[in-house]
């Protein structure tokens, strides 16, 4: 039942993820004042933001202006649905018999928060080619306490760990920041640079290892297929976020099990 509720949430979470990224990159405020259809202006009833149902029901189109909707909202939606299936089933979340007021619940409520960050983040990147600095900065404040909260106050990381994790965010950040530099920003976008802090204080070593592995594979897999199709040419701009969100999701995942079938090939 804890899965299916956090299905049901990430459902939910990814509707209001197509809200922020919409309003905040047309400078509008997200926390007031009613969706609307971004074709017409029409104000969205209740049964026009259902989840993934009322894309469904309306036939992809405005149920006022009769425009297309971006197939980009029922996908986030399933998406974050799908990723709050996964996070639950990784952490065993069984709050409805353990309660909500233990570590074990505020662990699933971290990773809950770093996967709409890091959904919210692909999608930017993905459509704009930007990423929001605050939701980078956001992501490692929230990080950084969440980890010094689970070595100083409850007690179940040790100071060696946070160490590793603090110290394997530098080092990627070096890493990508002489890519940055000695590329004169055209390997990738200084937004990447600070984004793998994120990722170095969540995932450490030697998780960080597979995740940026597939990240590359995954945009030069990509990279190549657009420029067989002639969609993209050498010197063409490919957003790198969403392939280190993709890496990231995939080493929190089946990191673990990467890393054992790779030792088991040496």
């Amino acid at each position: 039942m804890e899965y299916i509720l956090s299905l049901i949430l990430g459902l939910f979470v990814g509707s209001f993820i197509n809200c922020v990224v919409y309003r905040v990159y047309n400078k509008e405020s997200f926390l007031k004042g009613r969706s609307k259809c971004p074709k017409c202006g029409h104000k969205l009833k209740v049964l026009d933001l259902i989840p993934v149902l009322s894309f469904l029901f309306l036939g992809g189109k405005c149920r006022y202006c009769k425009e297309k909707i971006s197939i980009q909202y029922p996908l986030v939606e399933i998406g974050t649905g799908l990723l709050f299936f996964s996070v639950a089933y990784l952490l065993q979340a069984n709050f409805l018999e353990t309660g909500f007021f233990n570590l074990a619940f505020l662990n699933l409520l971290f990773y809950f928060f770093i996967t709409t960050c890091f959904v919210m983040i692909f999608v930017f990147d993905f459509k704009w080619f930007i990423i929001p600095d605050g939701l980078t900065f956001t992501g490692i404040i929230v990080t950084l306490t969440y980890l010094l909260s689970q070595t100083f106050v409850f007690d179940v990381l040790s100071q060696d760990i946070l160490l590793q994790r603090v110290i394997t965010a530098f080092v990627v950040f070096l890493f990508f920041f002489a890519l940055y530099f000695f590329s004169g920003g055209r390997a990738m976008g200084f937004g990447d640079v600070k984004l793998v802090i994120l990722l170095g204080l969540l995932l450490g070593f030697p998780k960080i290892l597979p995740a940026l592995f597939i990240a590359f594979a995954i945009g030069a897999i990509i990279g190549i297929i657009l420029m067989l199709f002639k969609k993209k040419g050498i010197k063409s701009e490919v957003p790198f976020g969403p392939f280190l969100v993709l890496g990231t999701f995939i080493a929190m995942f089946f990191g673990d099990h990467i890393i054992q079938w790779y030792l088991s090939l040496m």
